[in-house]
C-alpha cells in the first residue's frame, strides 16, 4: 500500500482580479445615517404640509415663520414641483436609500465600490439641484424654507464623505485627489459661509429691522 504524503498547505493571496473590500470608518458610516434621517425627516415635513396646504389653501405651514423664513411662499411657486410632482418626493426616495446605507454600513456590512460611487453620483445629482434652488429662493421666490435649508446643510457634508468612501483618497497615488481630502471639511465651511453671507446679503433690510 502506497502512503501519500501531502505537502504543507498554501495560503494563496486573493485574486488580483478581486476587489479590495470599501474602507468604511465608523464616524463615516455614523455621518451618512445622520445626514439621512435628517434629511428624510425634512422631506417628510415638507411632504405633509403640502398636504396639508393642498386640503386647505389657507393653511399655514408651521416652517413659515416670518416673510422671510416662510415655507408656504416656496410652496406653492413652479420651482418647487420642478418635474411635475413636490420636490420632498424626491428626497424621501432619496434619503430613504441614504438612511439604509448607512445602517448598512455601522453594521459593517461590505458594500461594492460600484455602490458607493453610485450613491455618490446620486448626491452629486442632489448637490446640482440644491444649488438650484438655494438661487431660486434668494432671487427669484425671495423667501427661504428652513425644512429645505436643513437638506441644503446636510446634502454638502455627505457628497464629502460618500465620496471619500468611494474614491478612498487615503490610498490614491493622486496628489490632487489627496490634497482635496485633506482640505476637505475647511471647503465645506467656506460653502457654509458662502451661502451664509449670501441670505444676509439678499435680506439685510429685512434683517436690519430685527436689530
Amino acid at each position: 500500500m502506497t502512503v501519500t504524503t501531502a505537502g504543507p498547505v498554501e495560503h494563496l493571496d486573493p485574486s488580483p482580479d478581486q476587489p479590495a473590500p470599501v474602507e468604511v470608518r465608523r464616524s463615516s458610516a455614523l455621518w451618512v445615517l445622520i445626514a439621512g434621517i435628517a434629511g428624510l425627516a425634512s422631506a417628510l415635513a415638507l411632504t405633509i404640509e403640502k398636504i396639508a396646504l393642498l386640503i386647505d389653501p389657507n393653511y399655514i405651514p408651521s416652517c413659515s415663520i416670518n416673510p422671510v423664513l416662510s415655507c408656504g411662499s416656496v410652496m406653492i411657486t413652479p420651482q418647487a414641483s420642478l418635474f411635475g410632482f413636490p420636490n420632498p418626493l424626491l428626497g424621501i426616495v432619496g434619503f430613504t436609500v441614504v438612511v439604509v446605507t448607512g445602517v448598512l454600513a455601522l453594521a459593517k456590512v461590505n458594500l461594492p465600490r460600484w455602490y458607493w460611487a453610485g450613491l455618490a453620483i446620486g448626491t452629486l445629482a442632489g448637490t446640482v439641484l440644491v444649488h438650484w434652488l438655494i438661487f431660486q429662493s434668494l432671487y427669484r421666490i425671495g423667501a427661504l424654507c428652513p425644512y429645505c435649508m436643513v437638506v441644503w446643510a446636510v446634502t454638502i457634508p455627505l457628497l464629502v464623505v460618500v465620496t471619500s468612501i468611494a474614491v478612498q483618497p487615503q490610498h490614491s497615488g493622486n496628489a490632487v485627489i489627496r490634497t482635496l481630502h485633506t482640505w476637505r471639511w475647511s471647503l465645506v465651511t467656506l460653502w457654509f459661509t458662502a451661502v451664509l453671507l449670501l441670505i444676509l446679503e439678499r435680506f439685510w433690510n429685512y434683517w436690519s429691522t430685527l436689530f
